[in-house]
């Protein structure tokens, strides 16, 4: 990789995470909303470490890379800001090193063995995401015995990152990129608003996987029922959703974040990797 090479996918790394992060999103943190324990600044400082070490994914490879951007990040910020973000972009760079991100996203997934399991499940570890529990095969205690796809293939029906994985992202390369496209056209003047239309498309039909380890599957239904209904009422142009958002993002909030919609800010942040490299949406 040349040197522009890698400062183009630090550019992009770096802004995708840093959109994301800036969005006021329901239930999520932004610059107008934190959490007793992460702050935006948490996020931002998190944005220039992942970009950093995922721009080496060339020479260090996908799983290495991952566990390099964990490990740094909660050595300097001492949190789990961003997992679900390093686990989807990870692949994604790889792929866009190589050509369109769609022709090569299977091959980079499936060339990635046990030994890339091991260290995929470091990296896990390390960060410690909140409502993970215990399966009865290839736990995260126990050192993996399969390849990535298989692994992450045993976690598809409960965890939407781990479903890209077994699809080869085809929900962030297909739903992802047209409800991005979608939205640049129809809020063209206002880059935060369109971010967090693709956040409440994410919610309304992929019930979001942080909120069902932590909540149960139900609360997750709901927060996606409540998430179609404020798109239902035509957001942002009506009153009606504008108010059924502040409630939402309010309902996210009142139980200490637990319902924090954390996996539909991970694949928001991966849409817009895709549709910075892609050309889609510029910085």
């Amino acid at each position: 990789m040349t040197n522009d090479r890698t400062t183009q996918l630090i550019k992009w790394i770096e802004t995708a995470c840093l959109w994301e992060a800036e969005a006021p999103k329901a239930g999520n943190v932004h610059p107008q909303a934190s959490f007793v324990d992460l702050t935006y600044n948490d996020f931002v400082r998190s944005a220039r470490v992942t970009a950093f070490m995922l721009s080496r994914i060339d020479q260090r490879g996908i799983s290495k890379s991952i566990l390099d951007a964990v490990k740094t990040v909660k050595l300097q910020i001492g949190k789990n800001t961003n997992l679900g973000i390093v686990l989807l972009i990870a692949p994604l760079a790889a792929a866009s090193r190589h050509g369109a991100i769609q022709d090569q996203i299977a091959q980079q997934i499936d060339e990635l063995n046990v030994a890339d399991s091991r260290l995929i499940y470091e990296a896990i570890r390390t960060a410690k995401p909140g409502g993970m529990g215990t399966t009865s095969e290839q736990d995260l205690s126990a050192e993996p015995t399969e390849a990535v796809r298989e692994i992450m293939s045993l976690a598809a029906d409960r965890d939407l990152i781990a479903q890209q994985y077994t699809n080869n992202f085809a929900d962030v390369l297909g739903f992802g990129r047209d409800r991005l496209k979608t939205w640049w056209e129809r809020c063209p003047q206002d880059r935060n608003q369109a971010i967090v239309g693709l956040h409440l498309d994410w919610m309304a039909n992929y019930p979001d996987s942080l909120i069902a380890r932590k909540c149960g599957q139900e609360i997750a239904n709901e927060s996606s029922a409540r998430a179609k209904q404020v798109l239902d009422l035509n957001w942002p142009e009506t009153v009606e959703s504008q108010e059924e958002f502040a409630e939402l993002d309010a309902w996210l909030r009142d139980d200490g974040h637990r319902k924090n919609p954390g996996t539909s800010a991970d694949l928001v942040a991966a849409t817009l990797f895709v549709g910075l490299c892609e050309g889609l949406i510029s910085c």
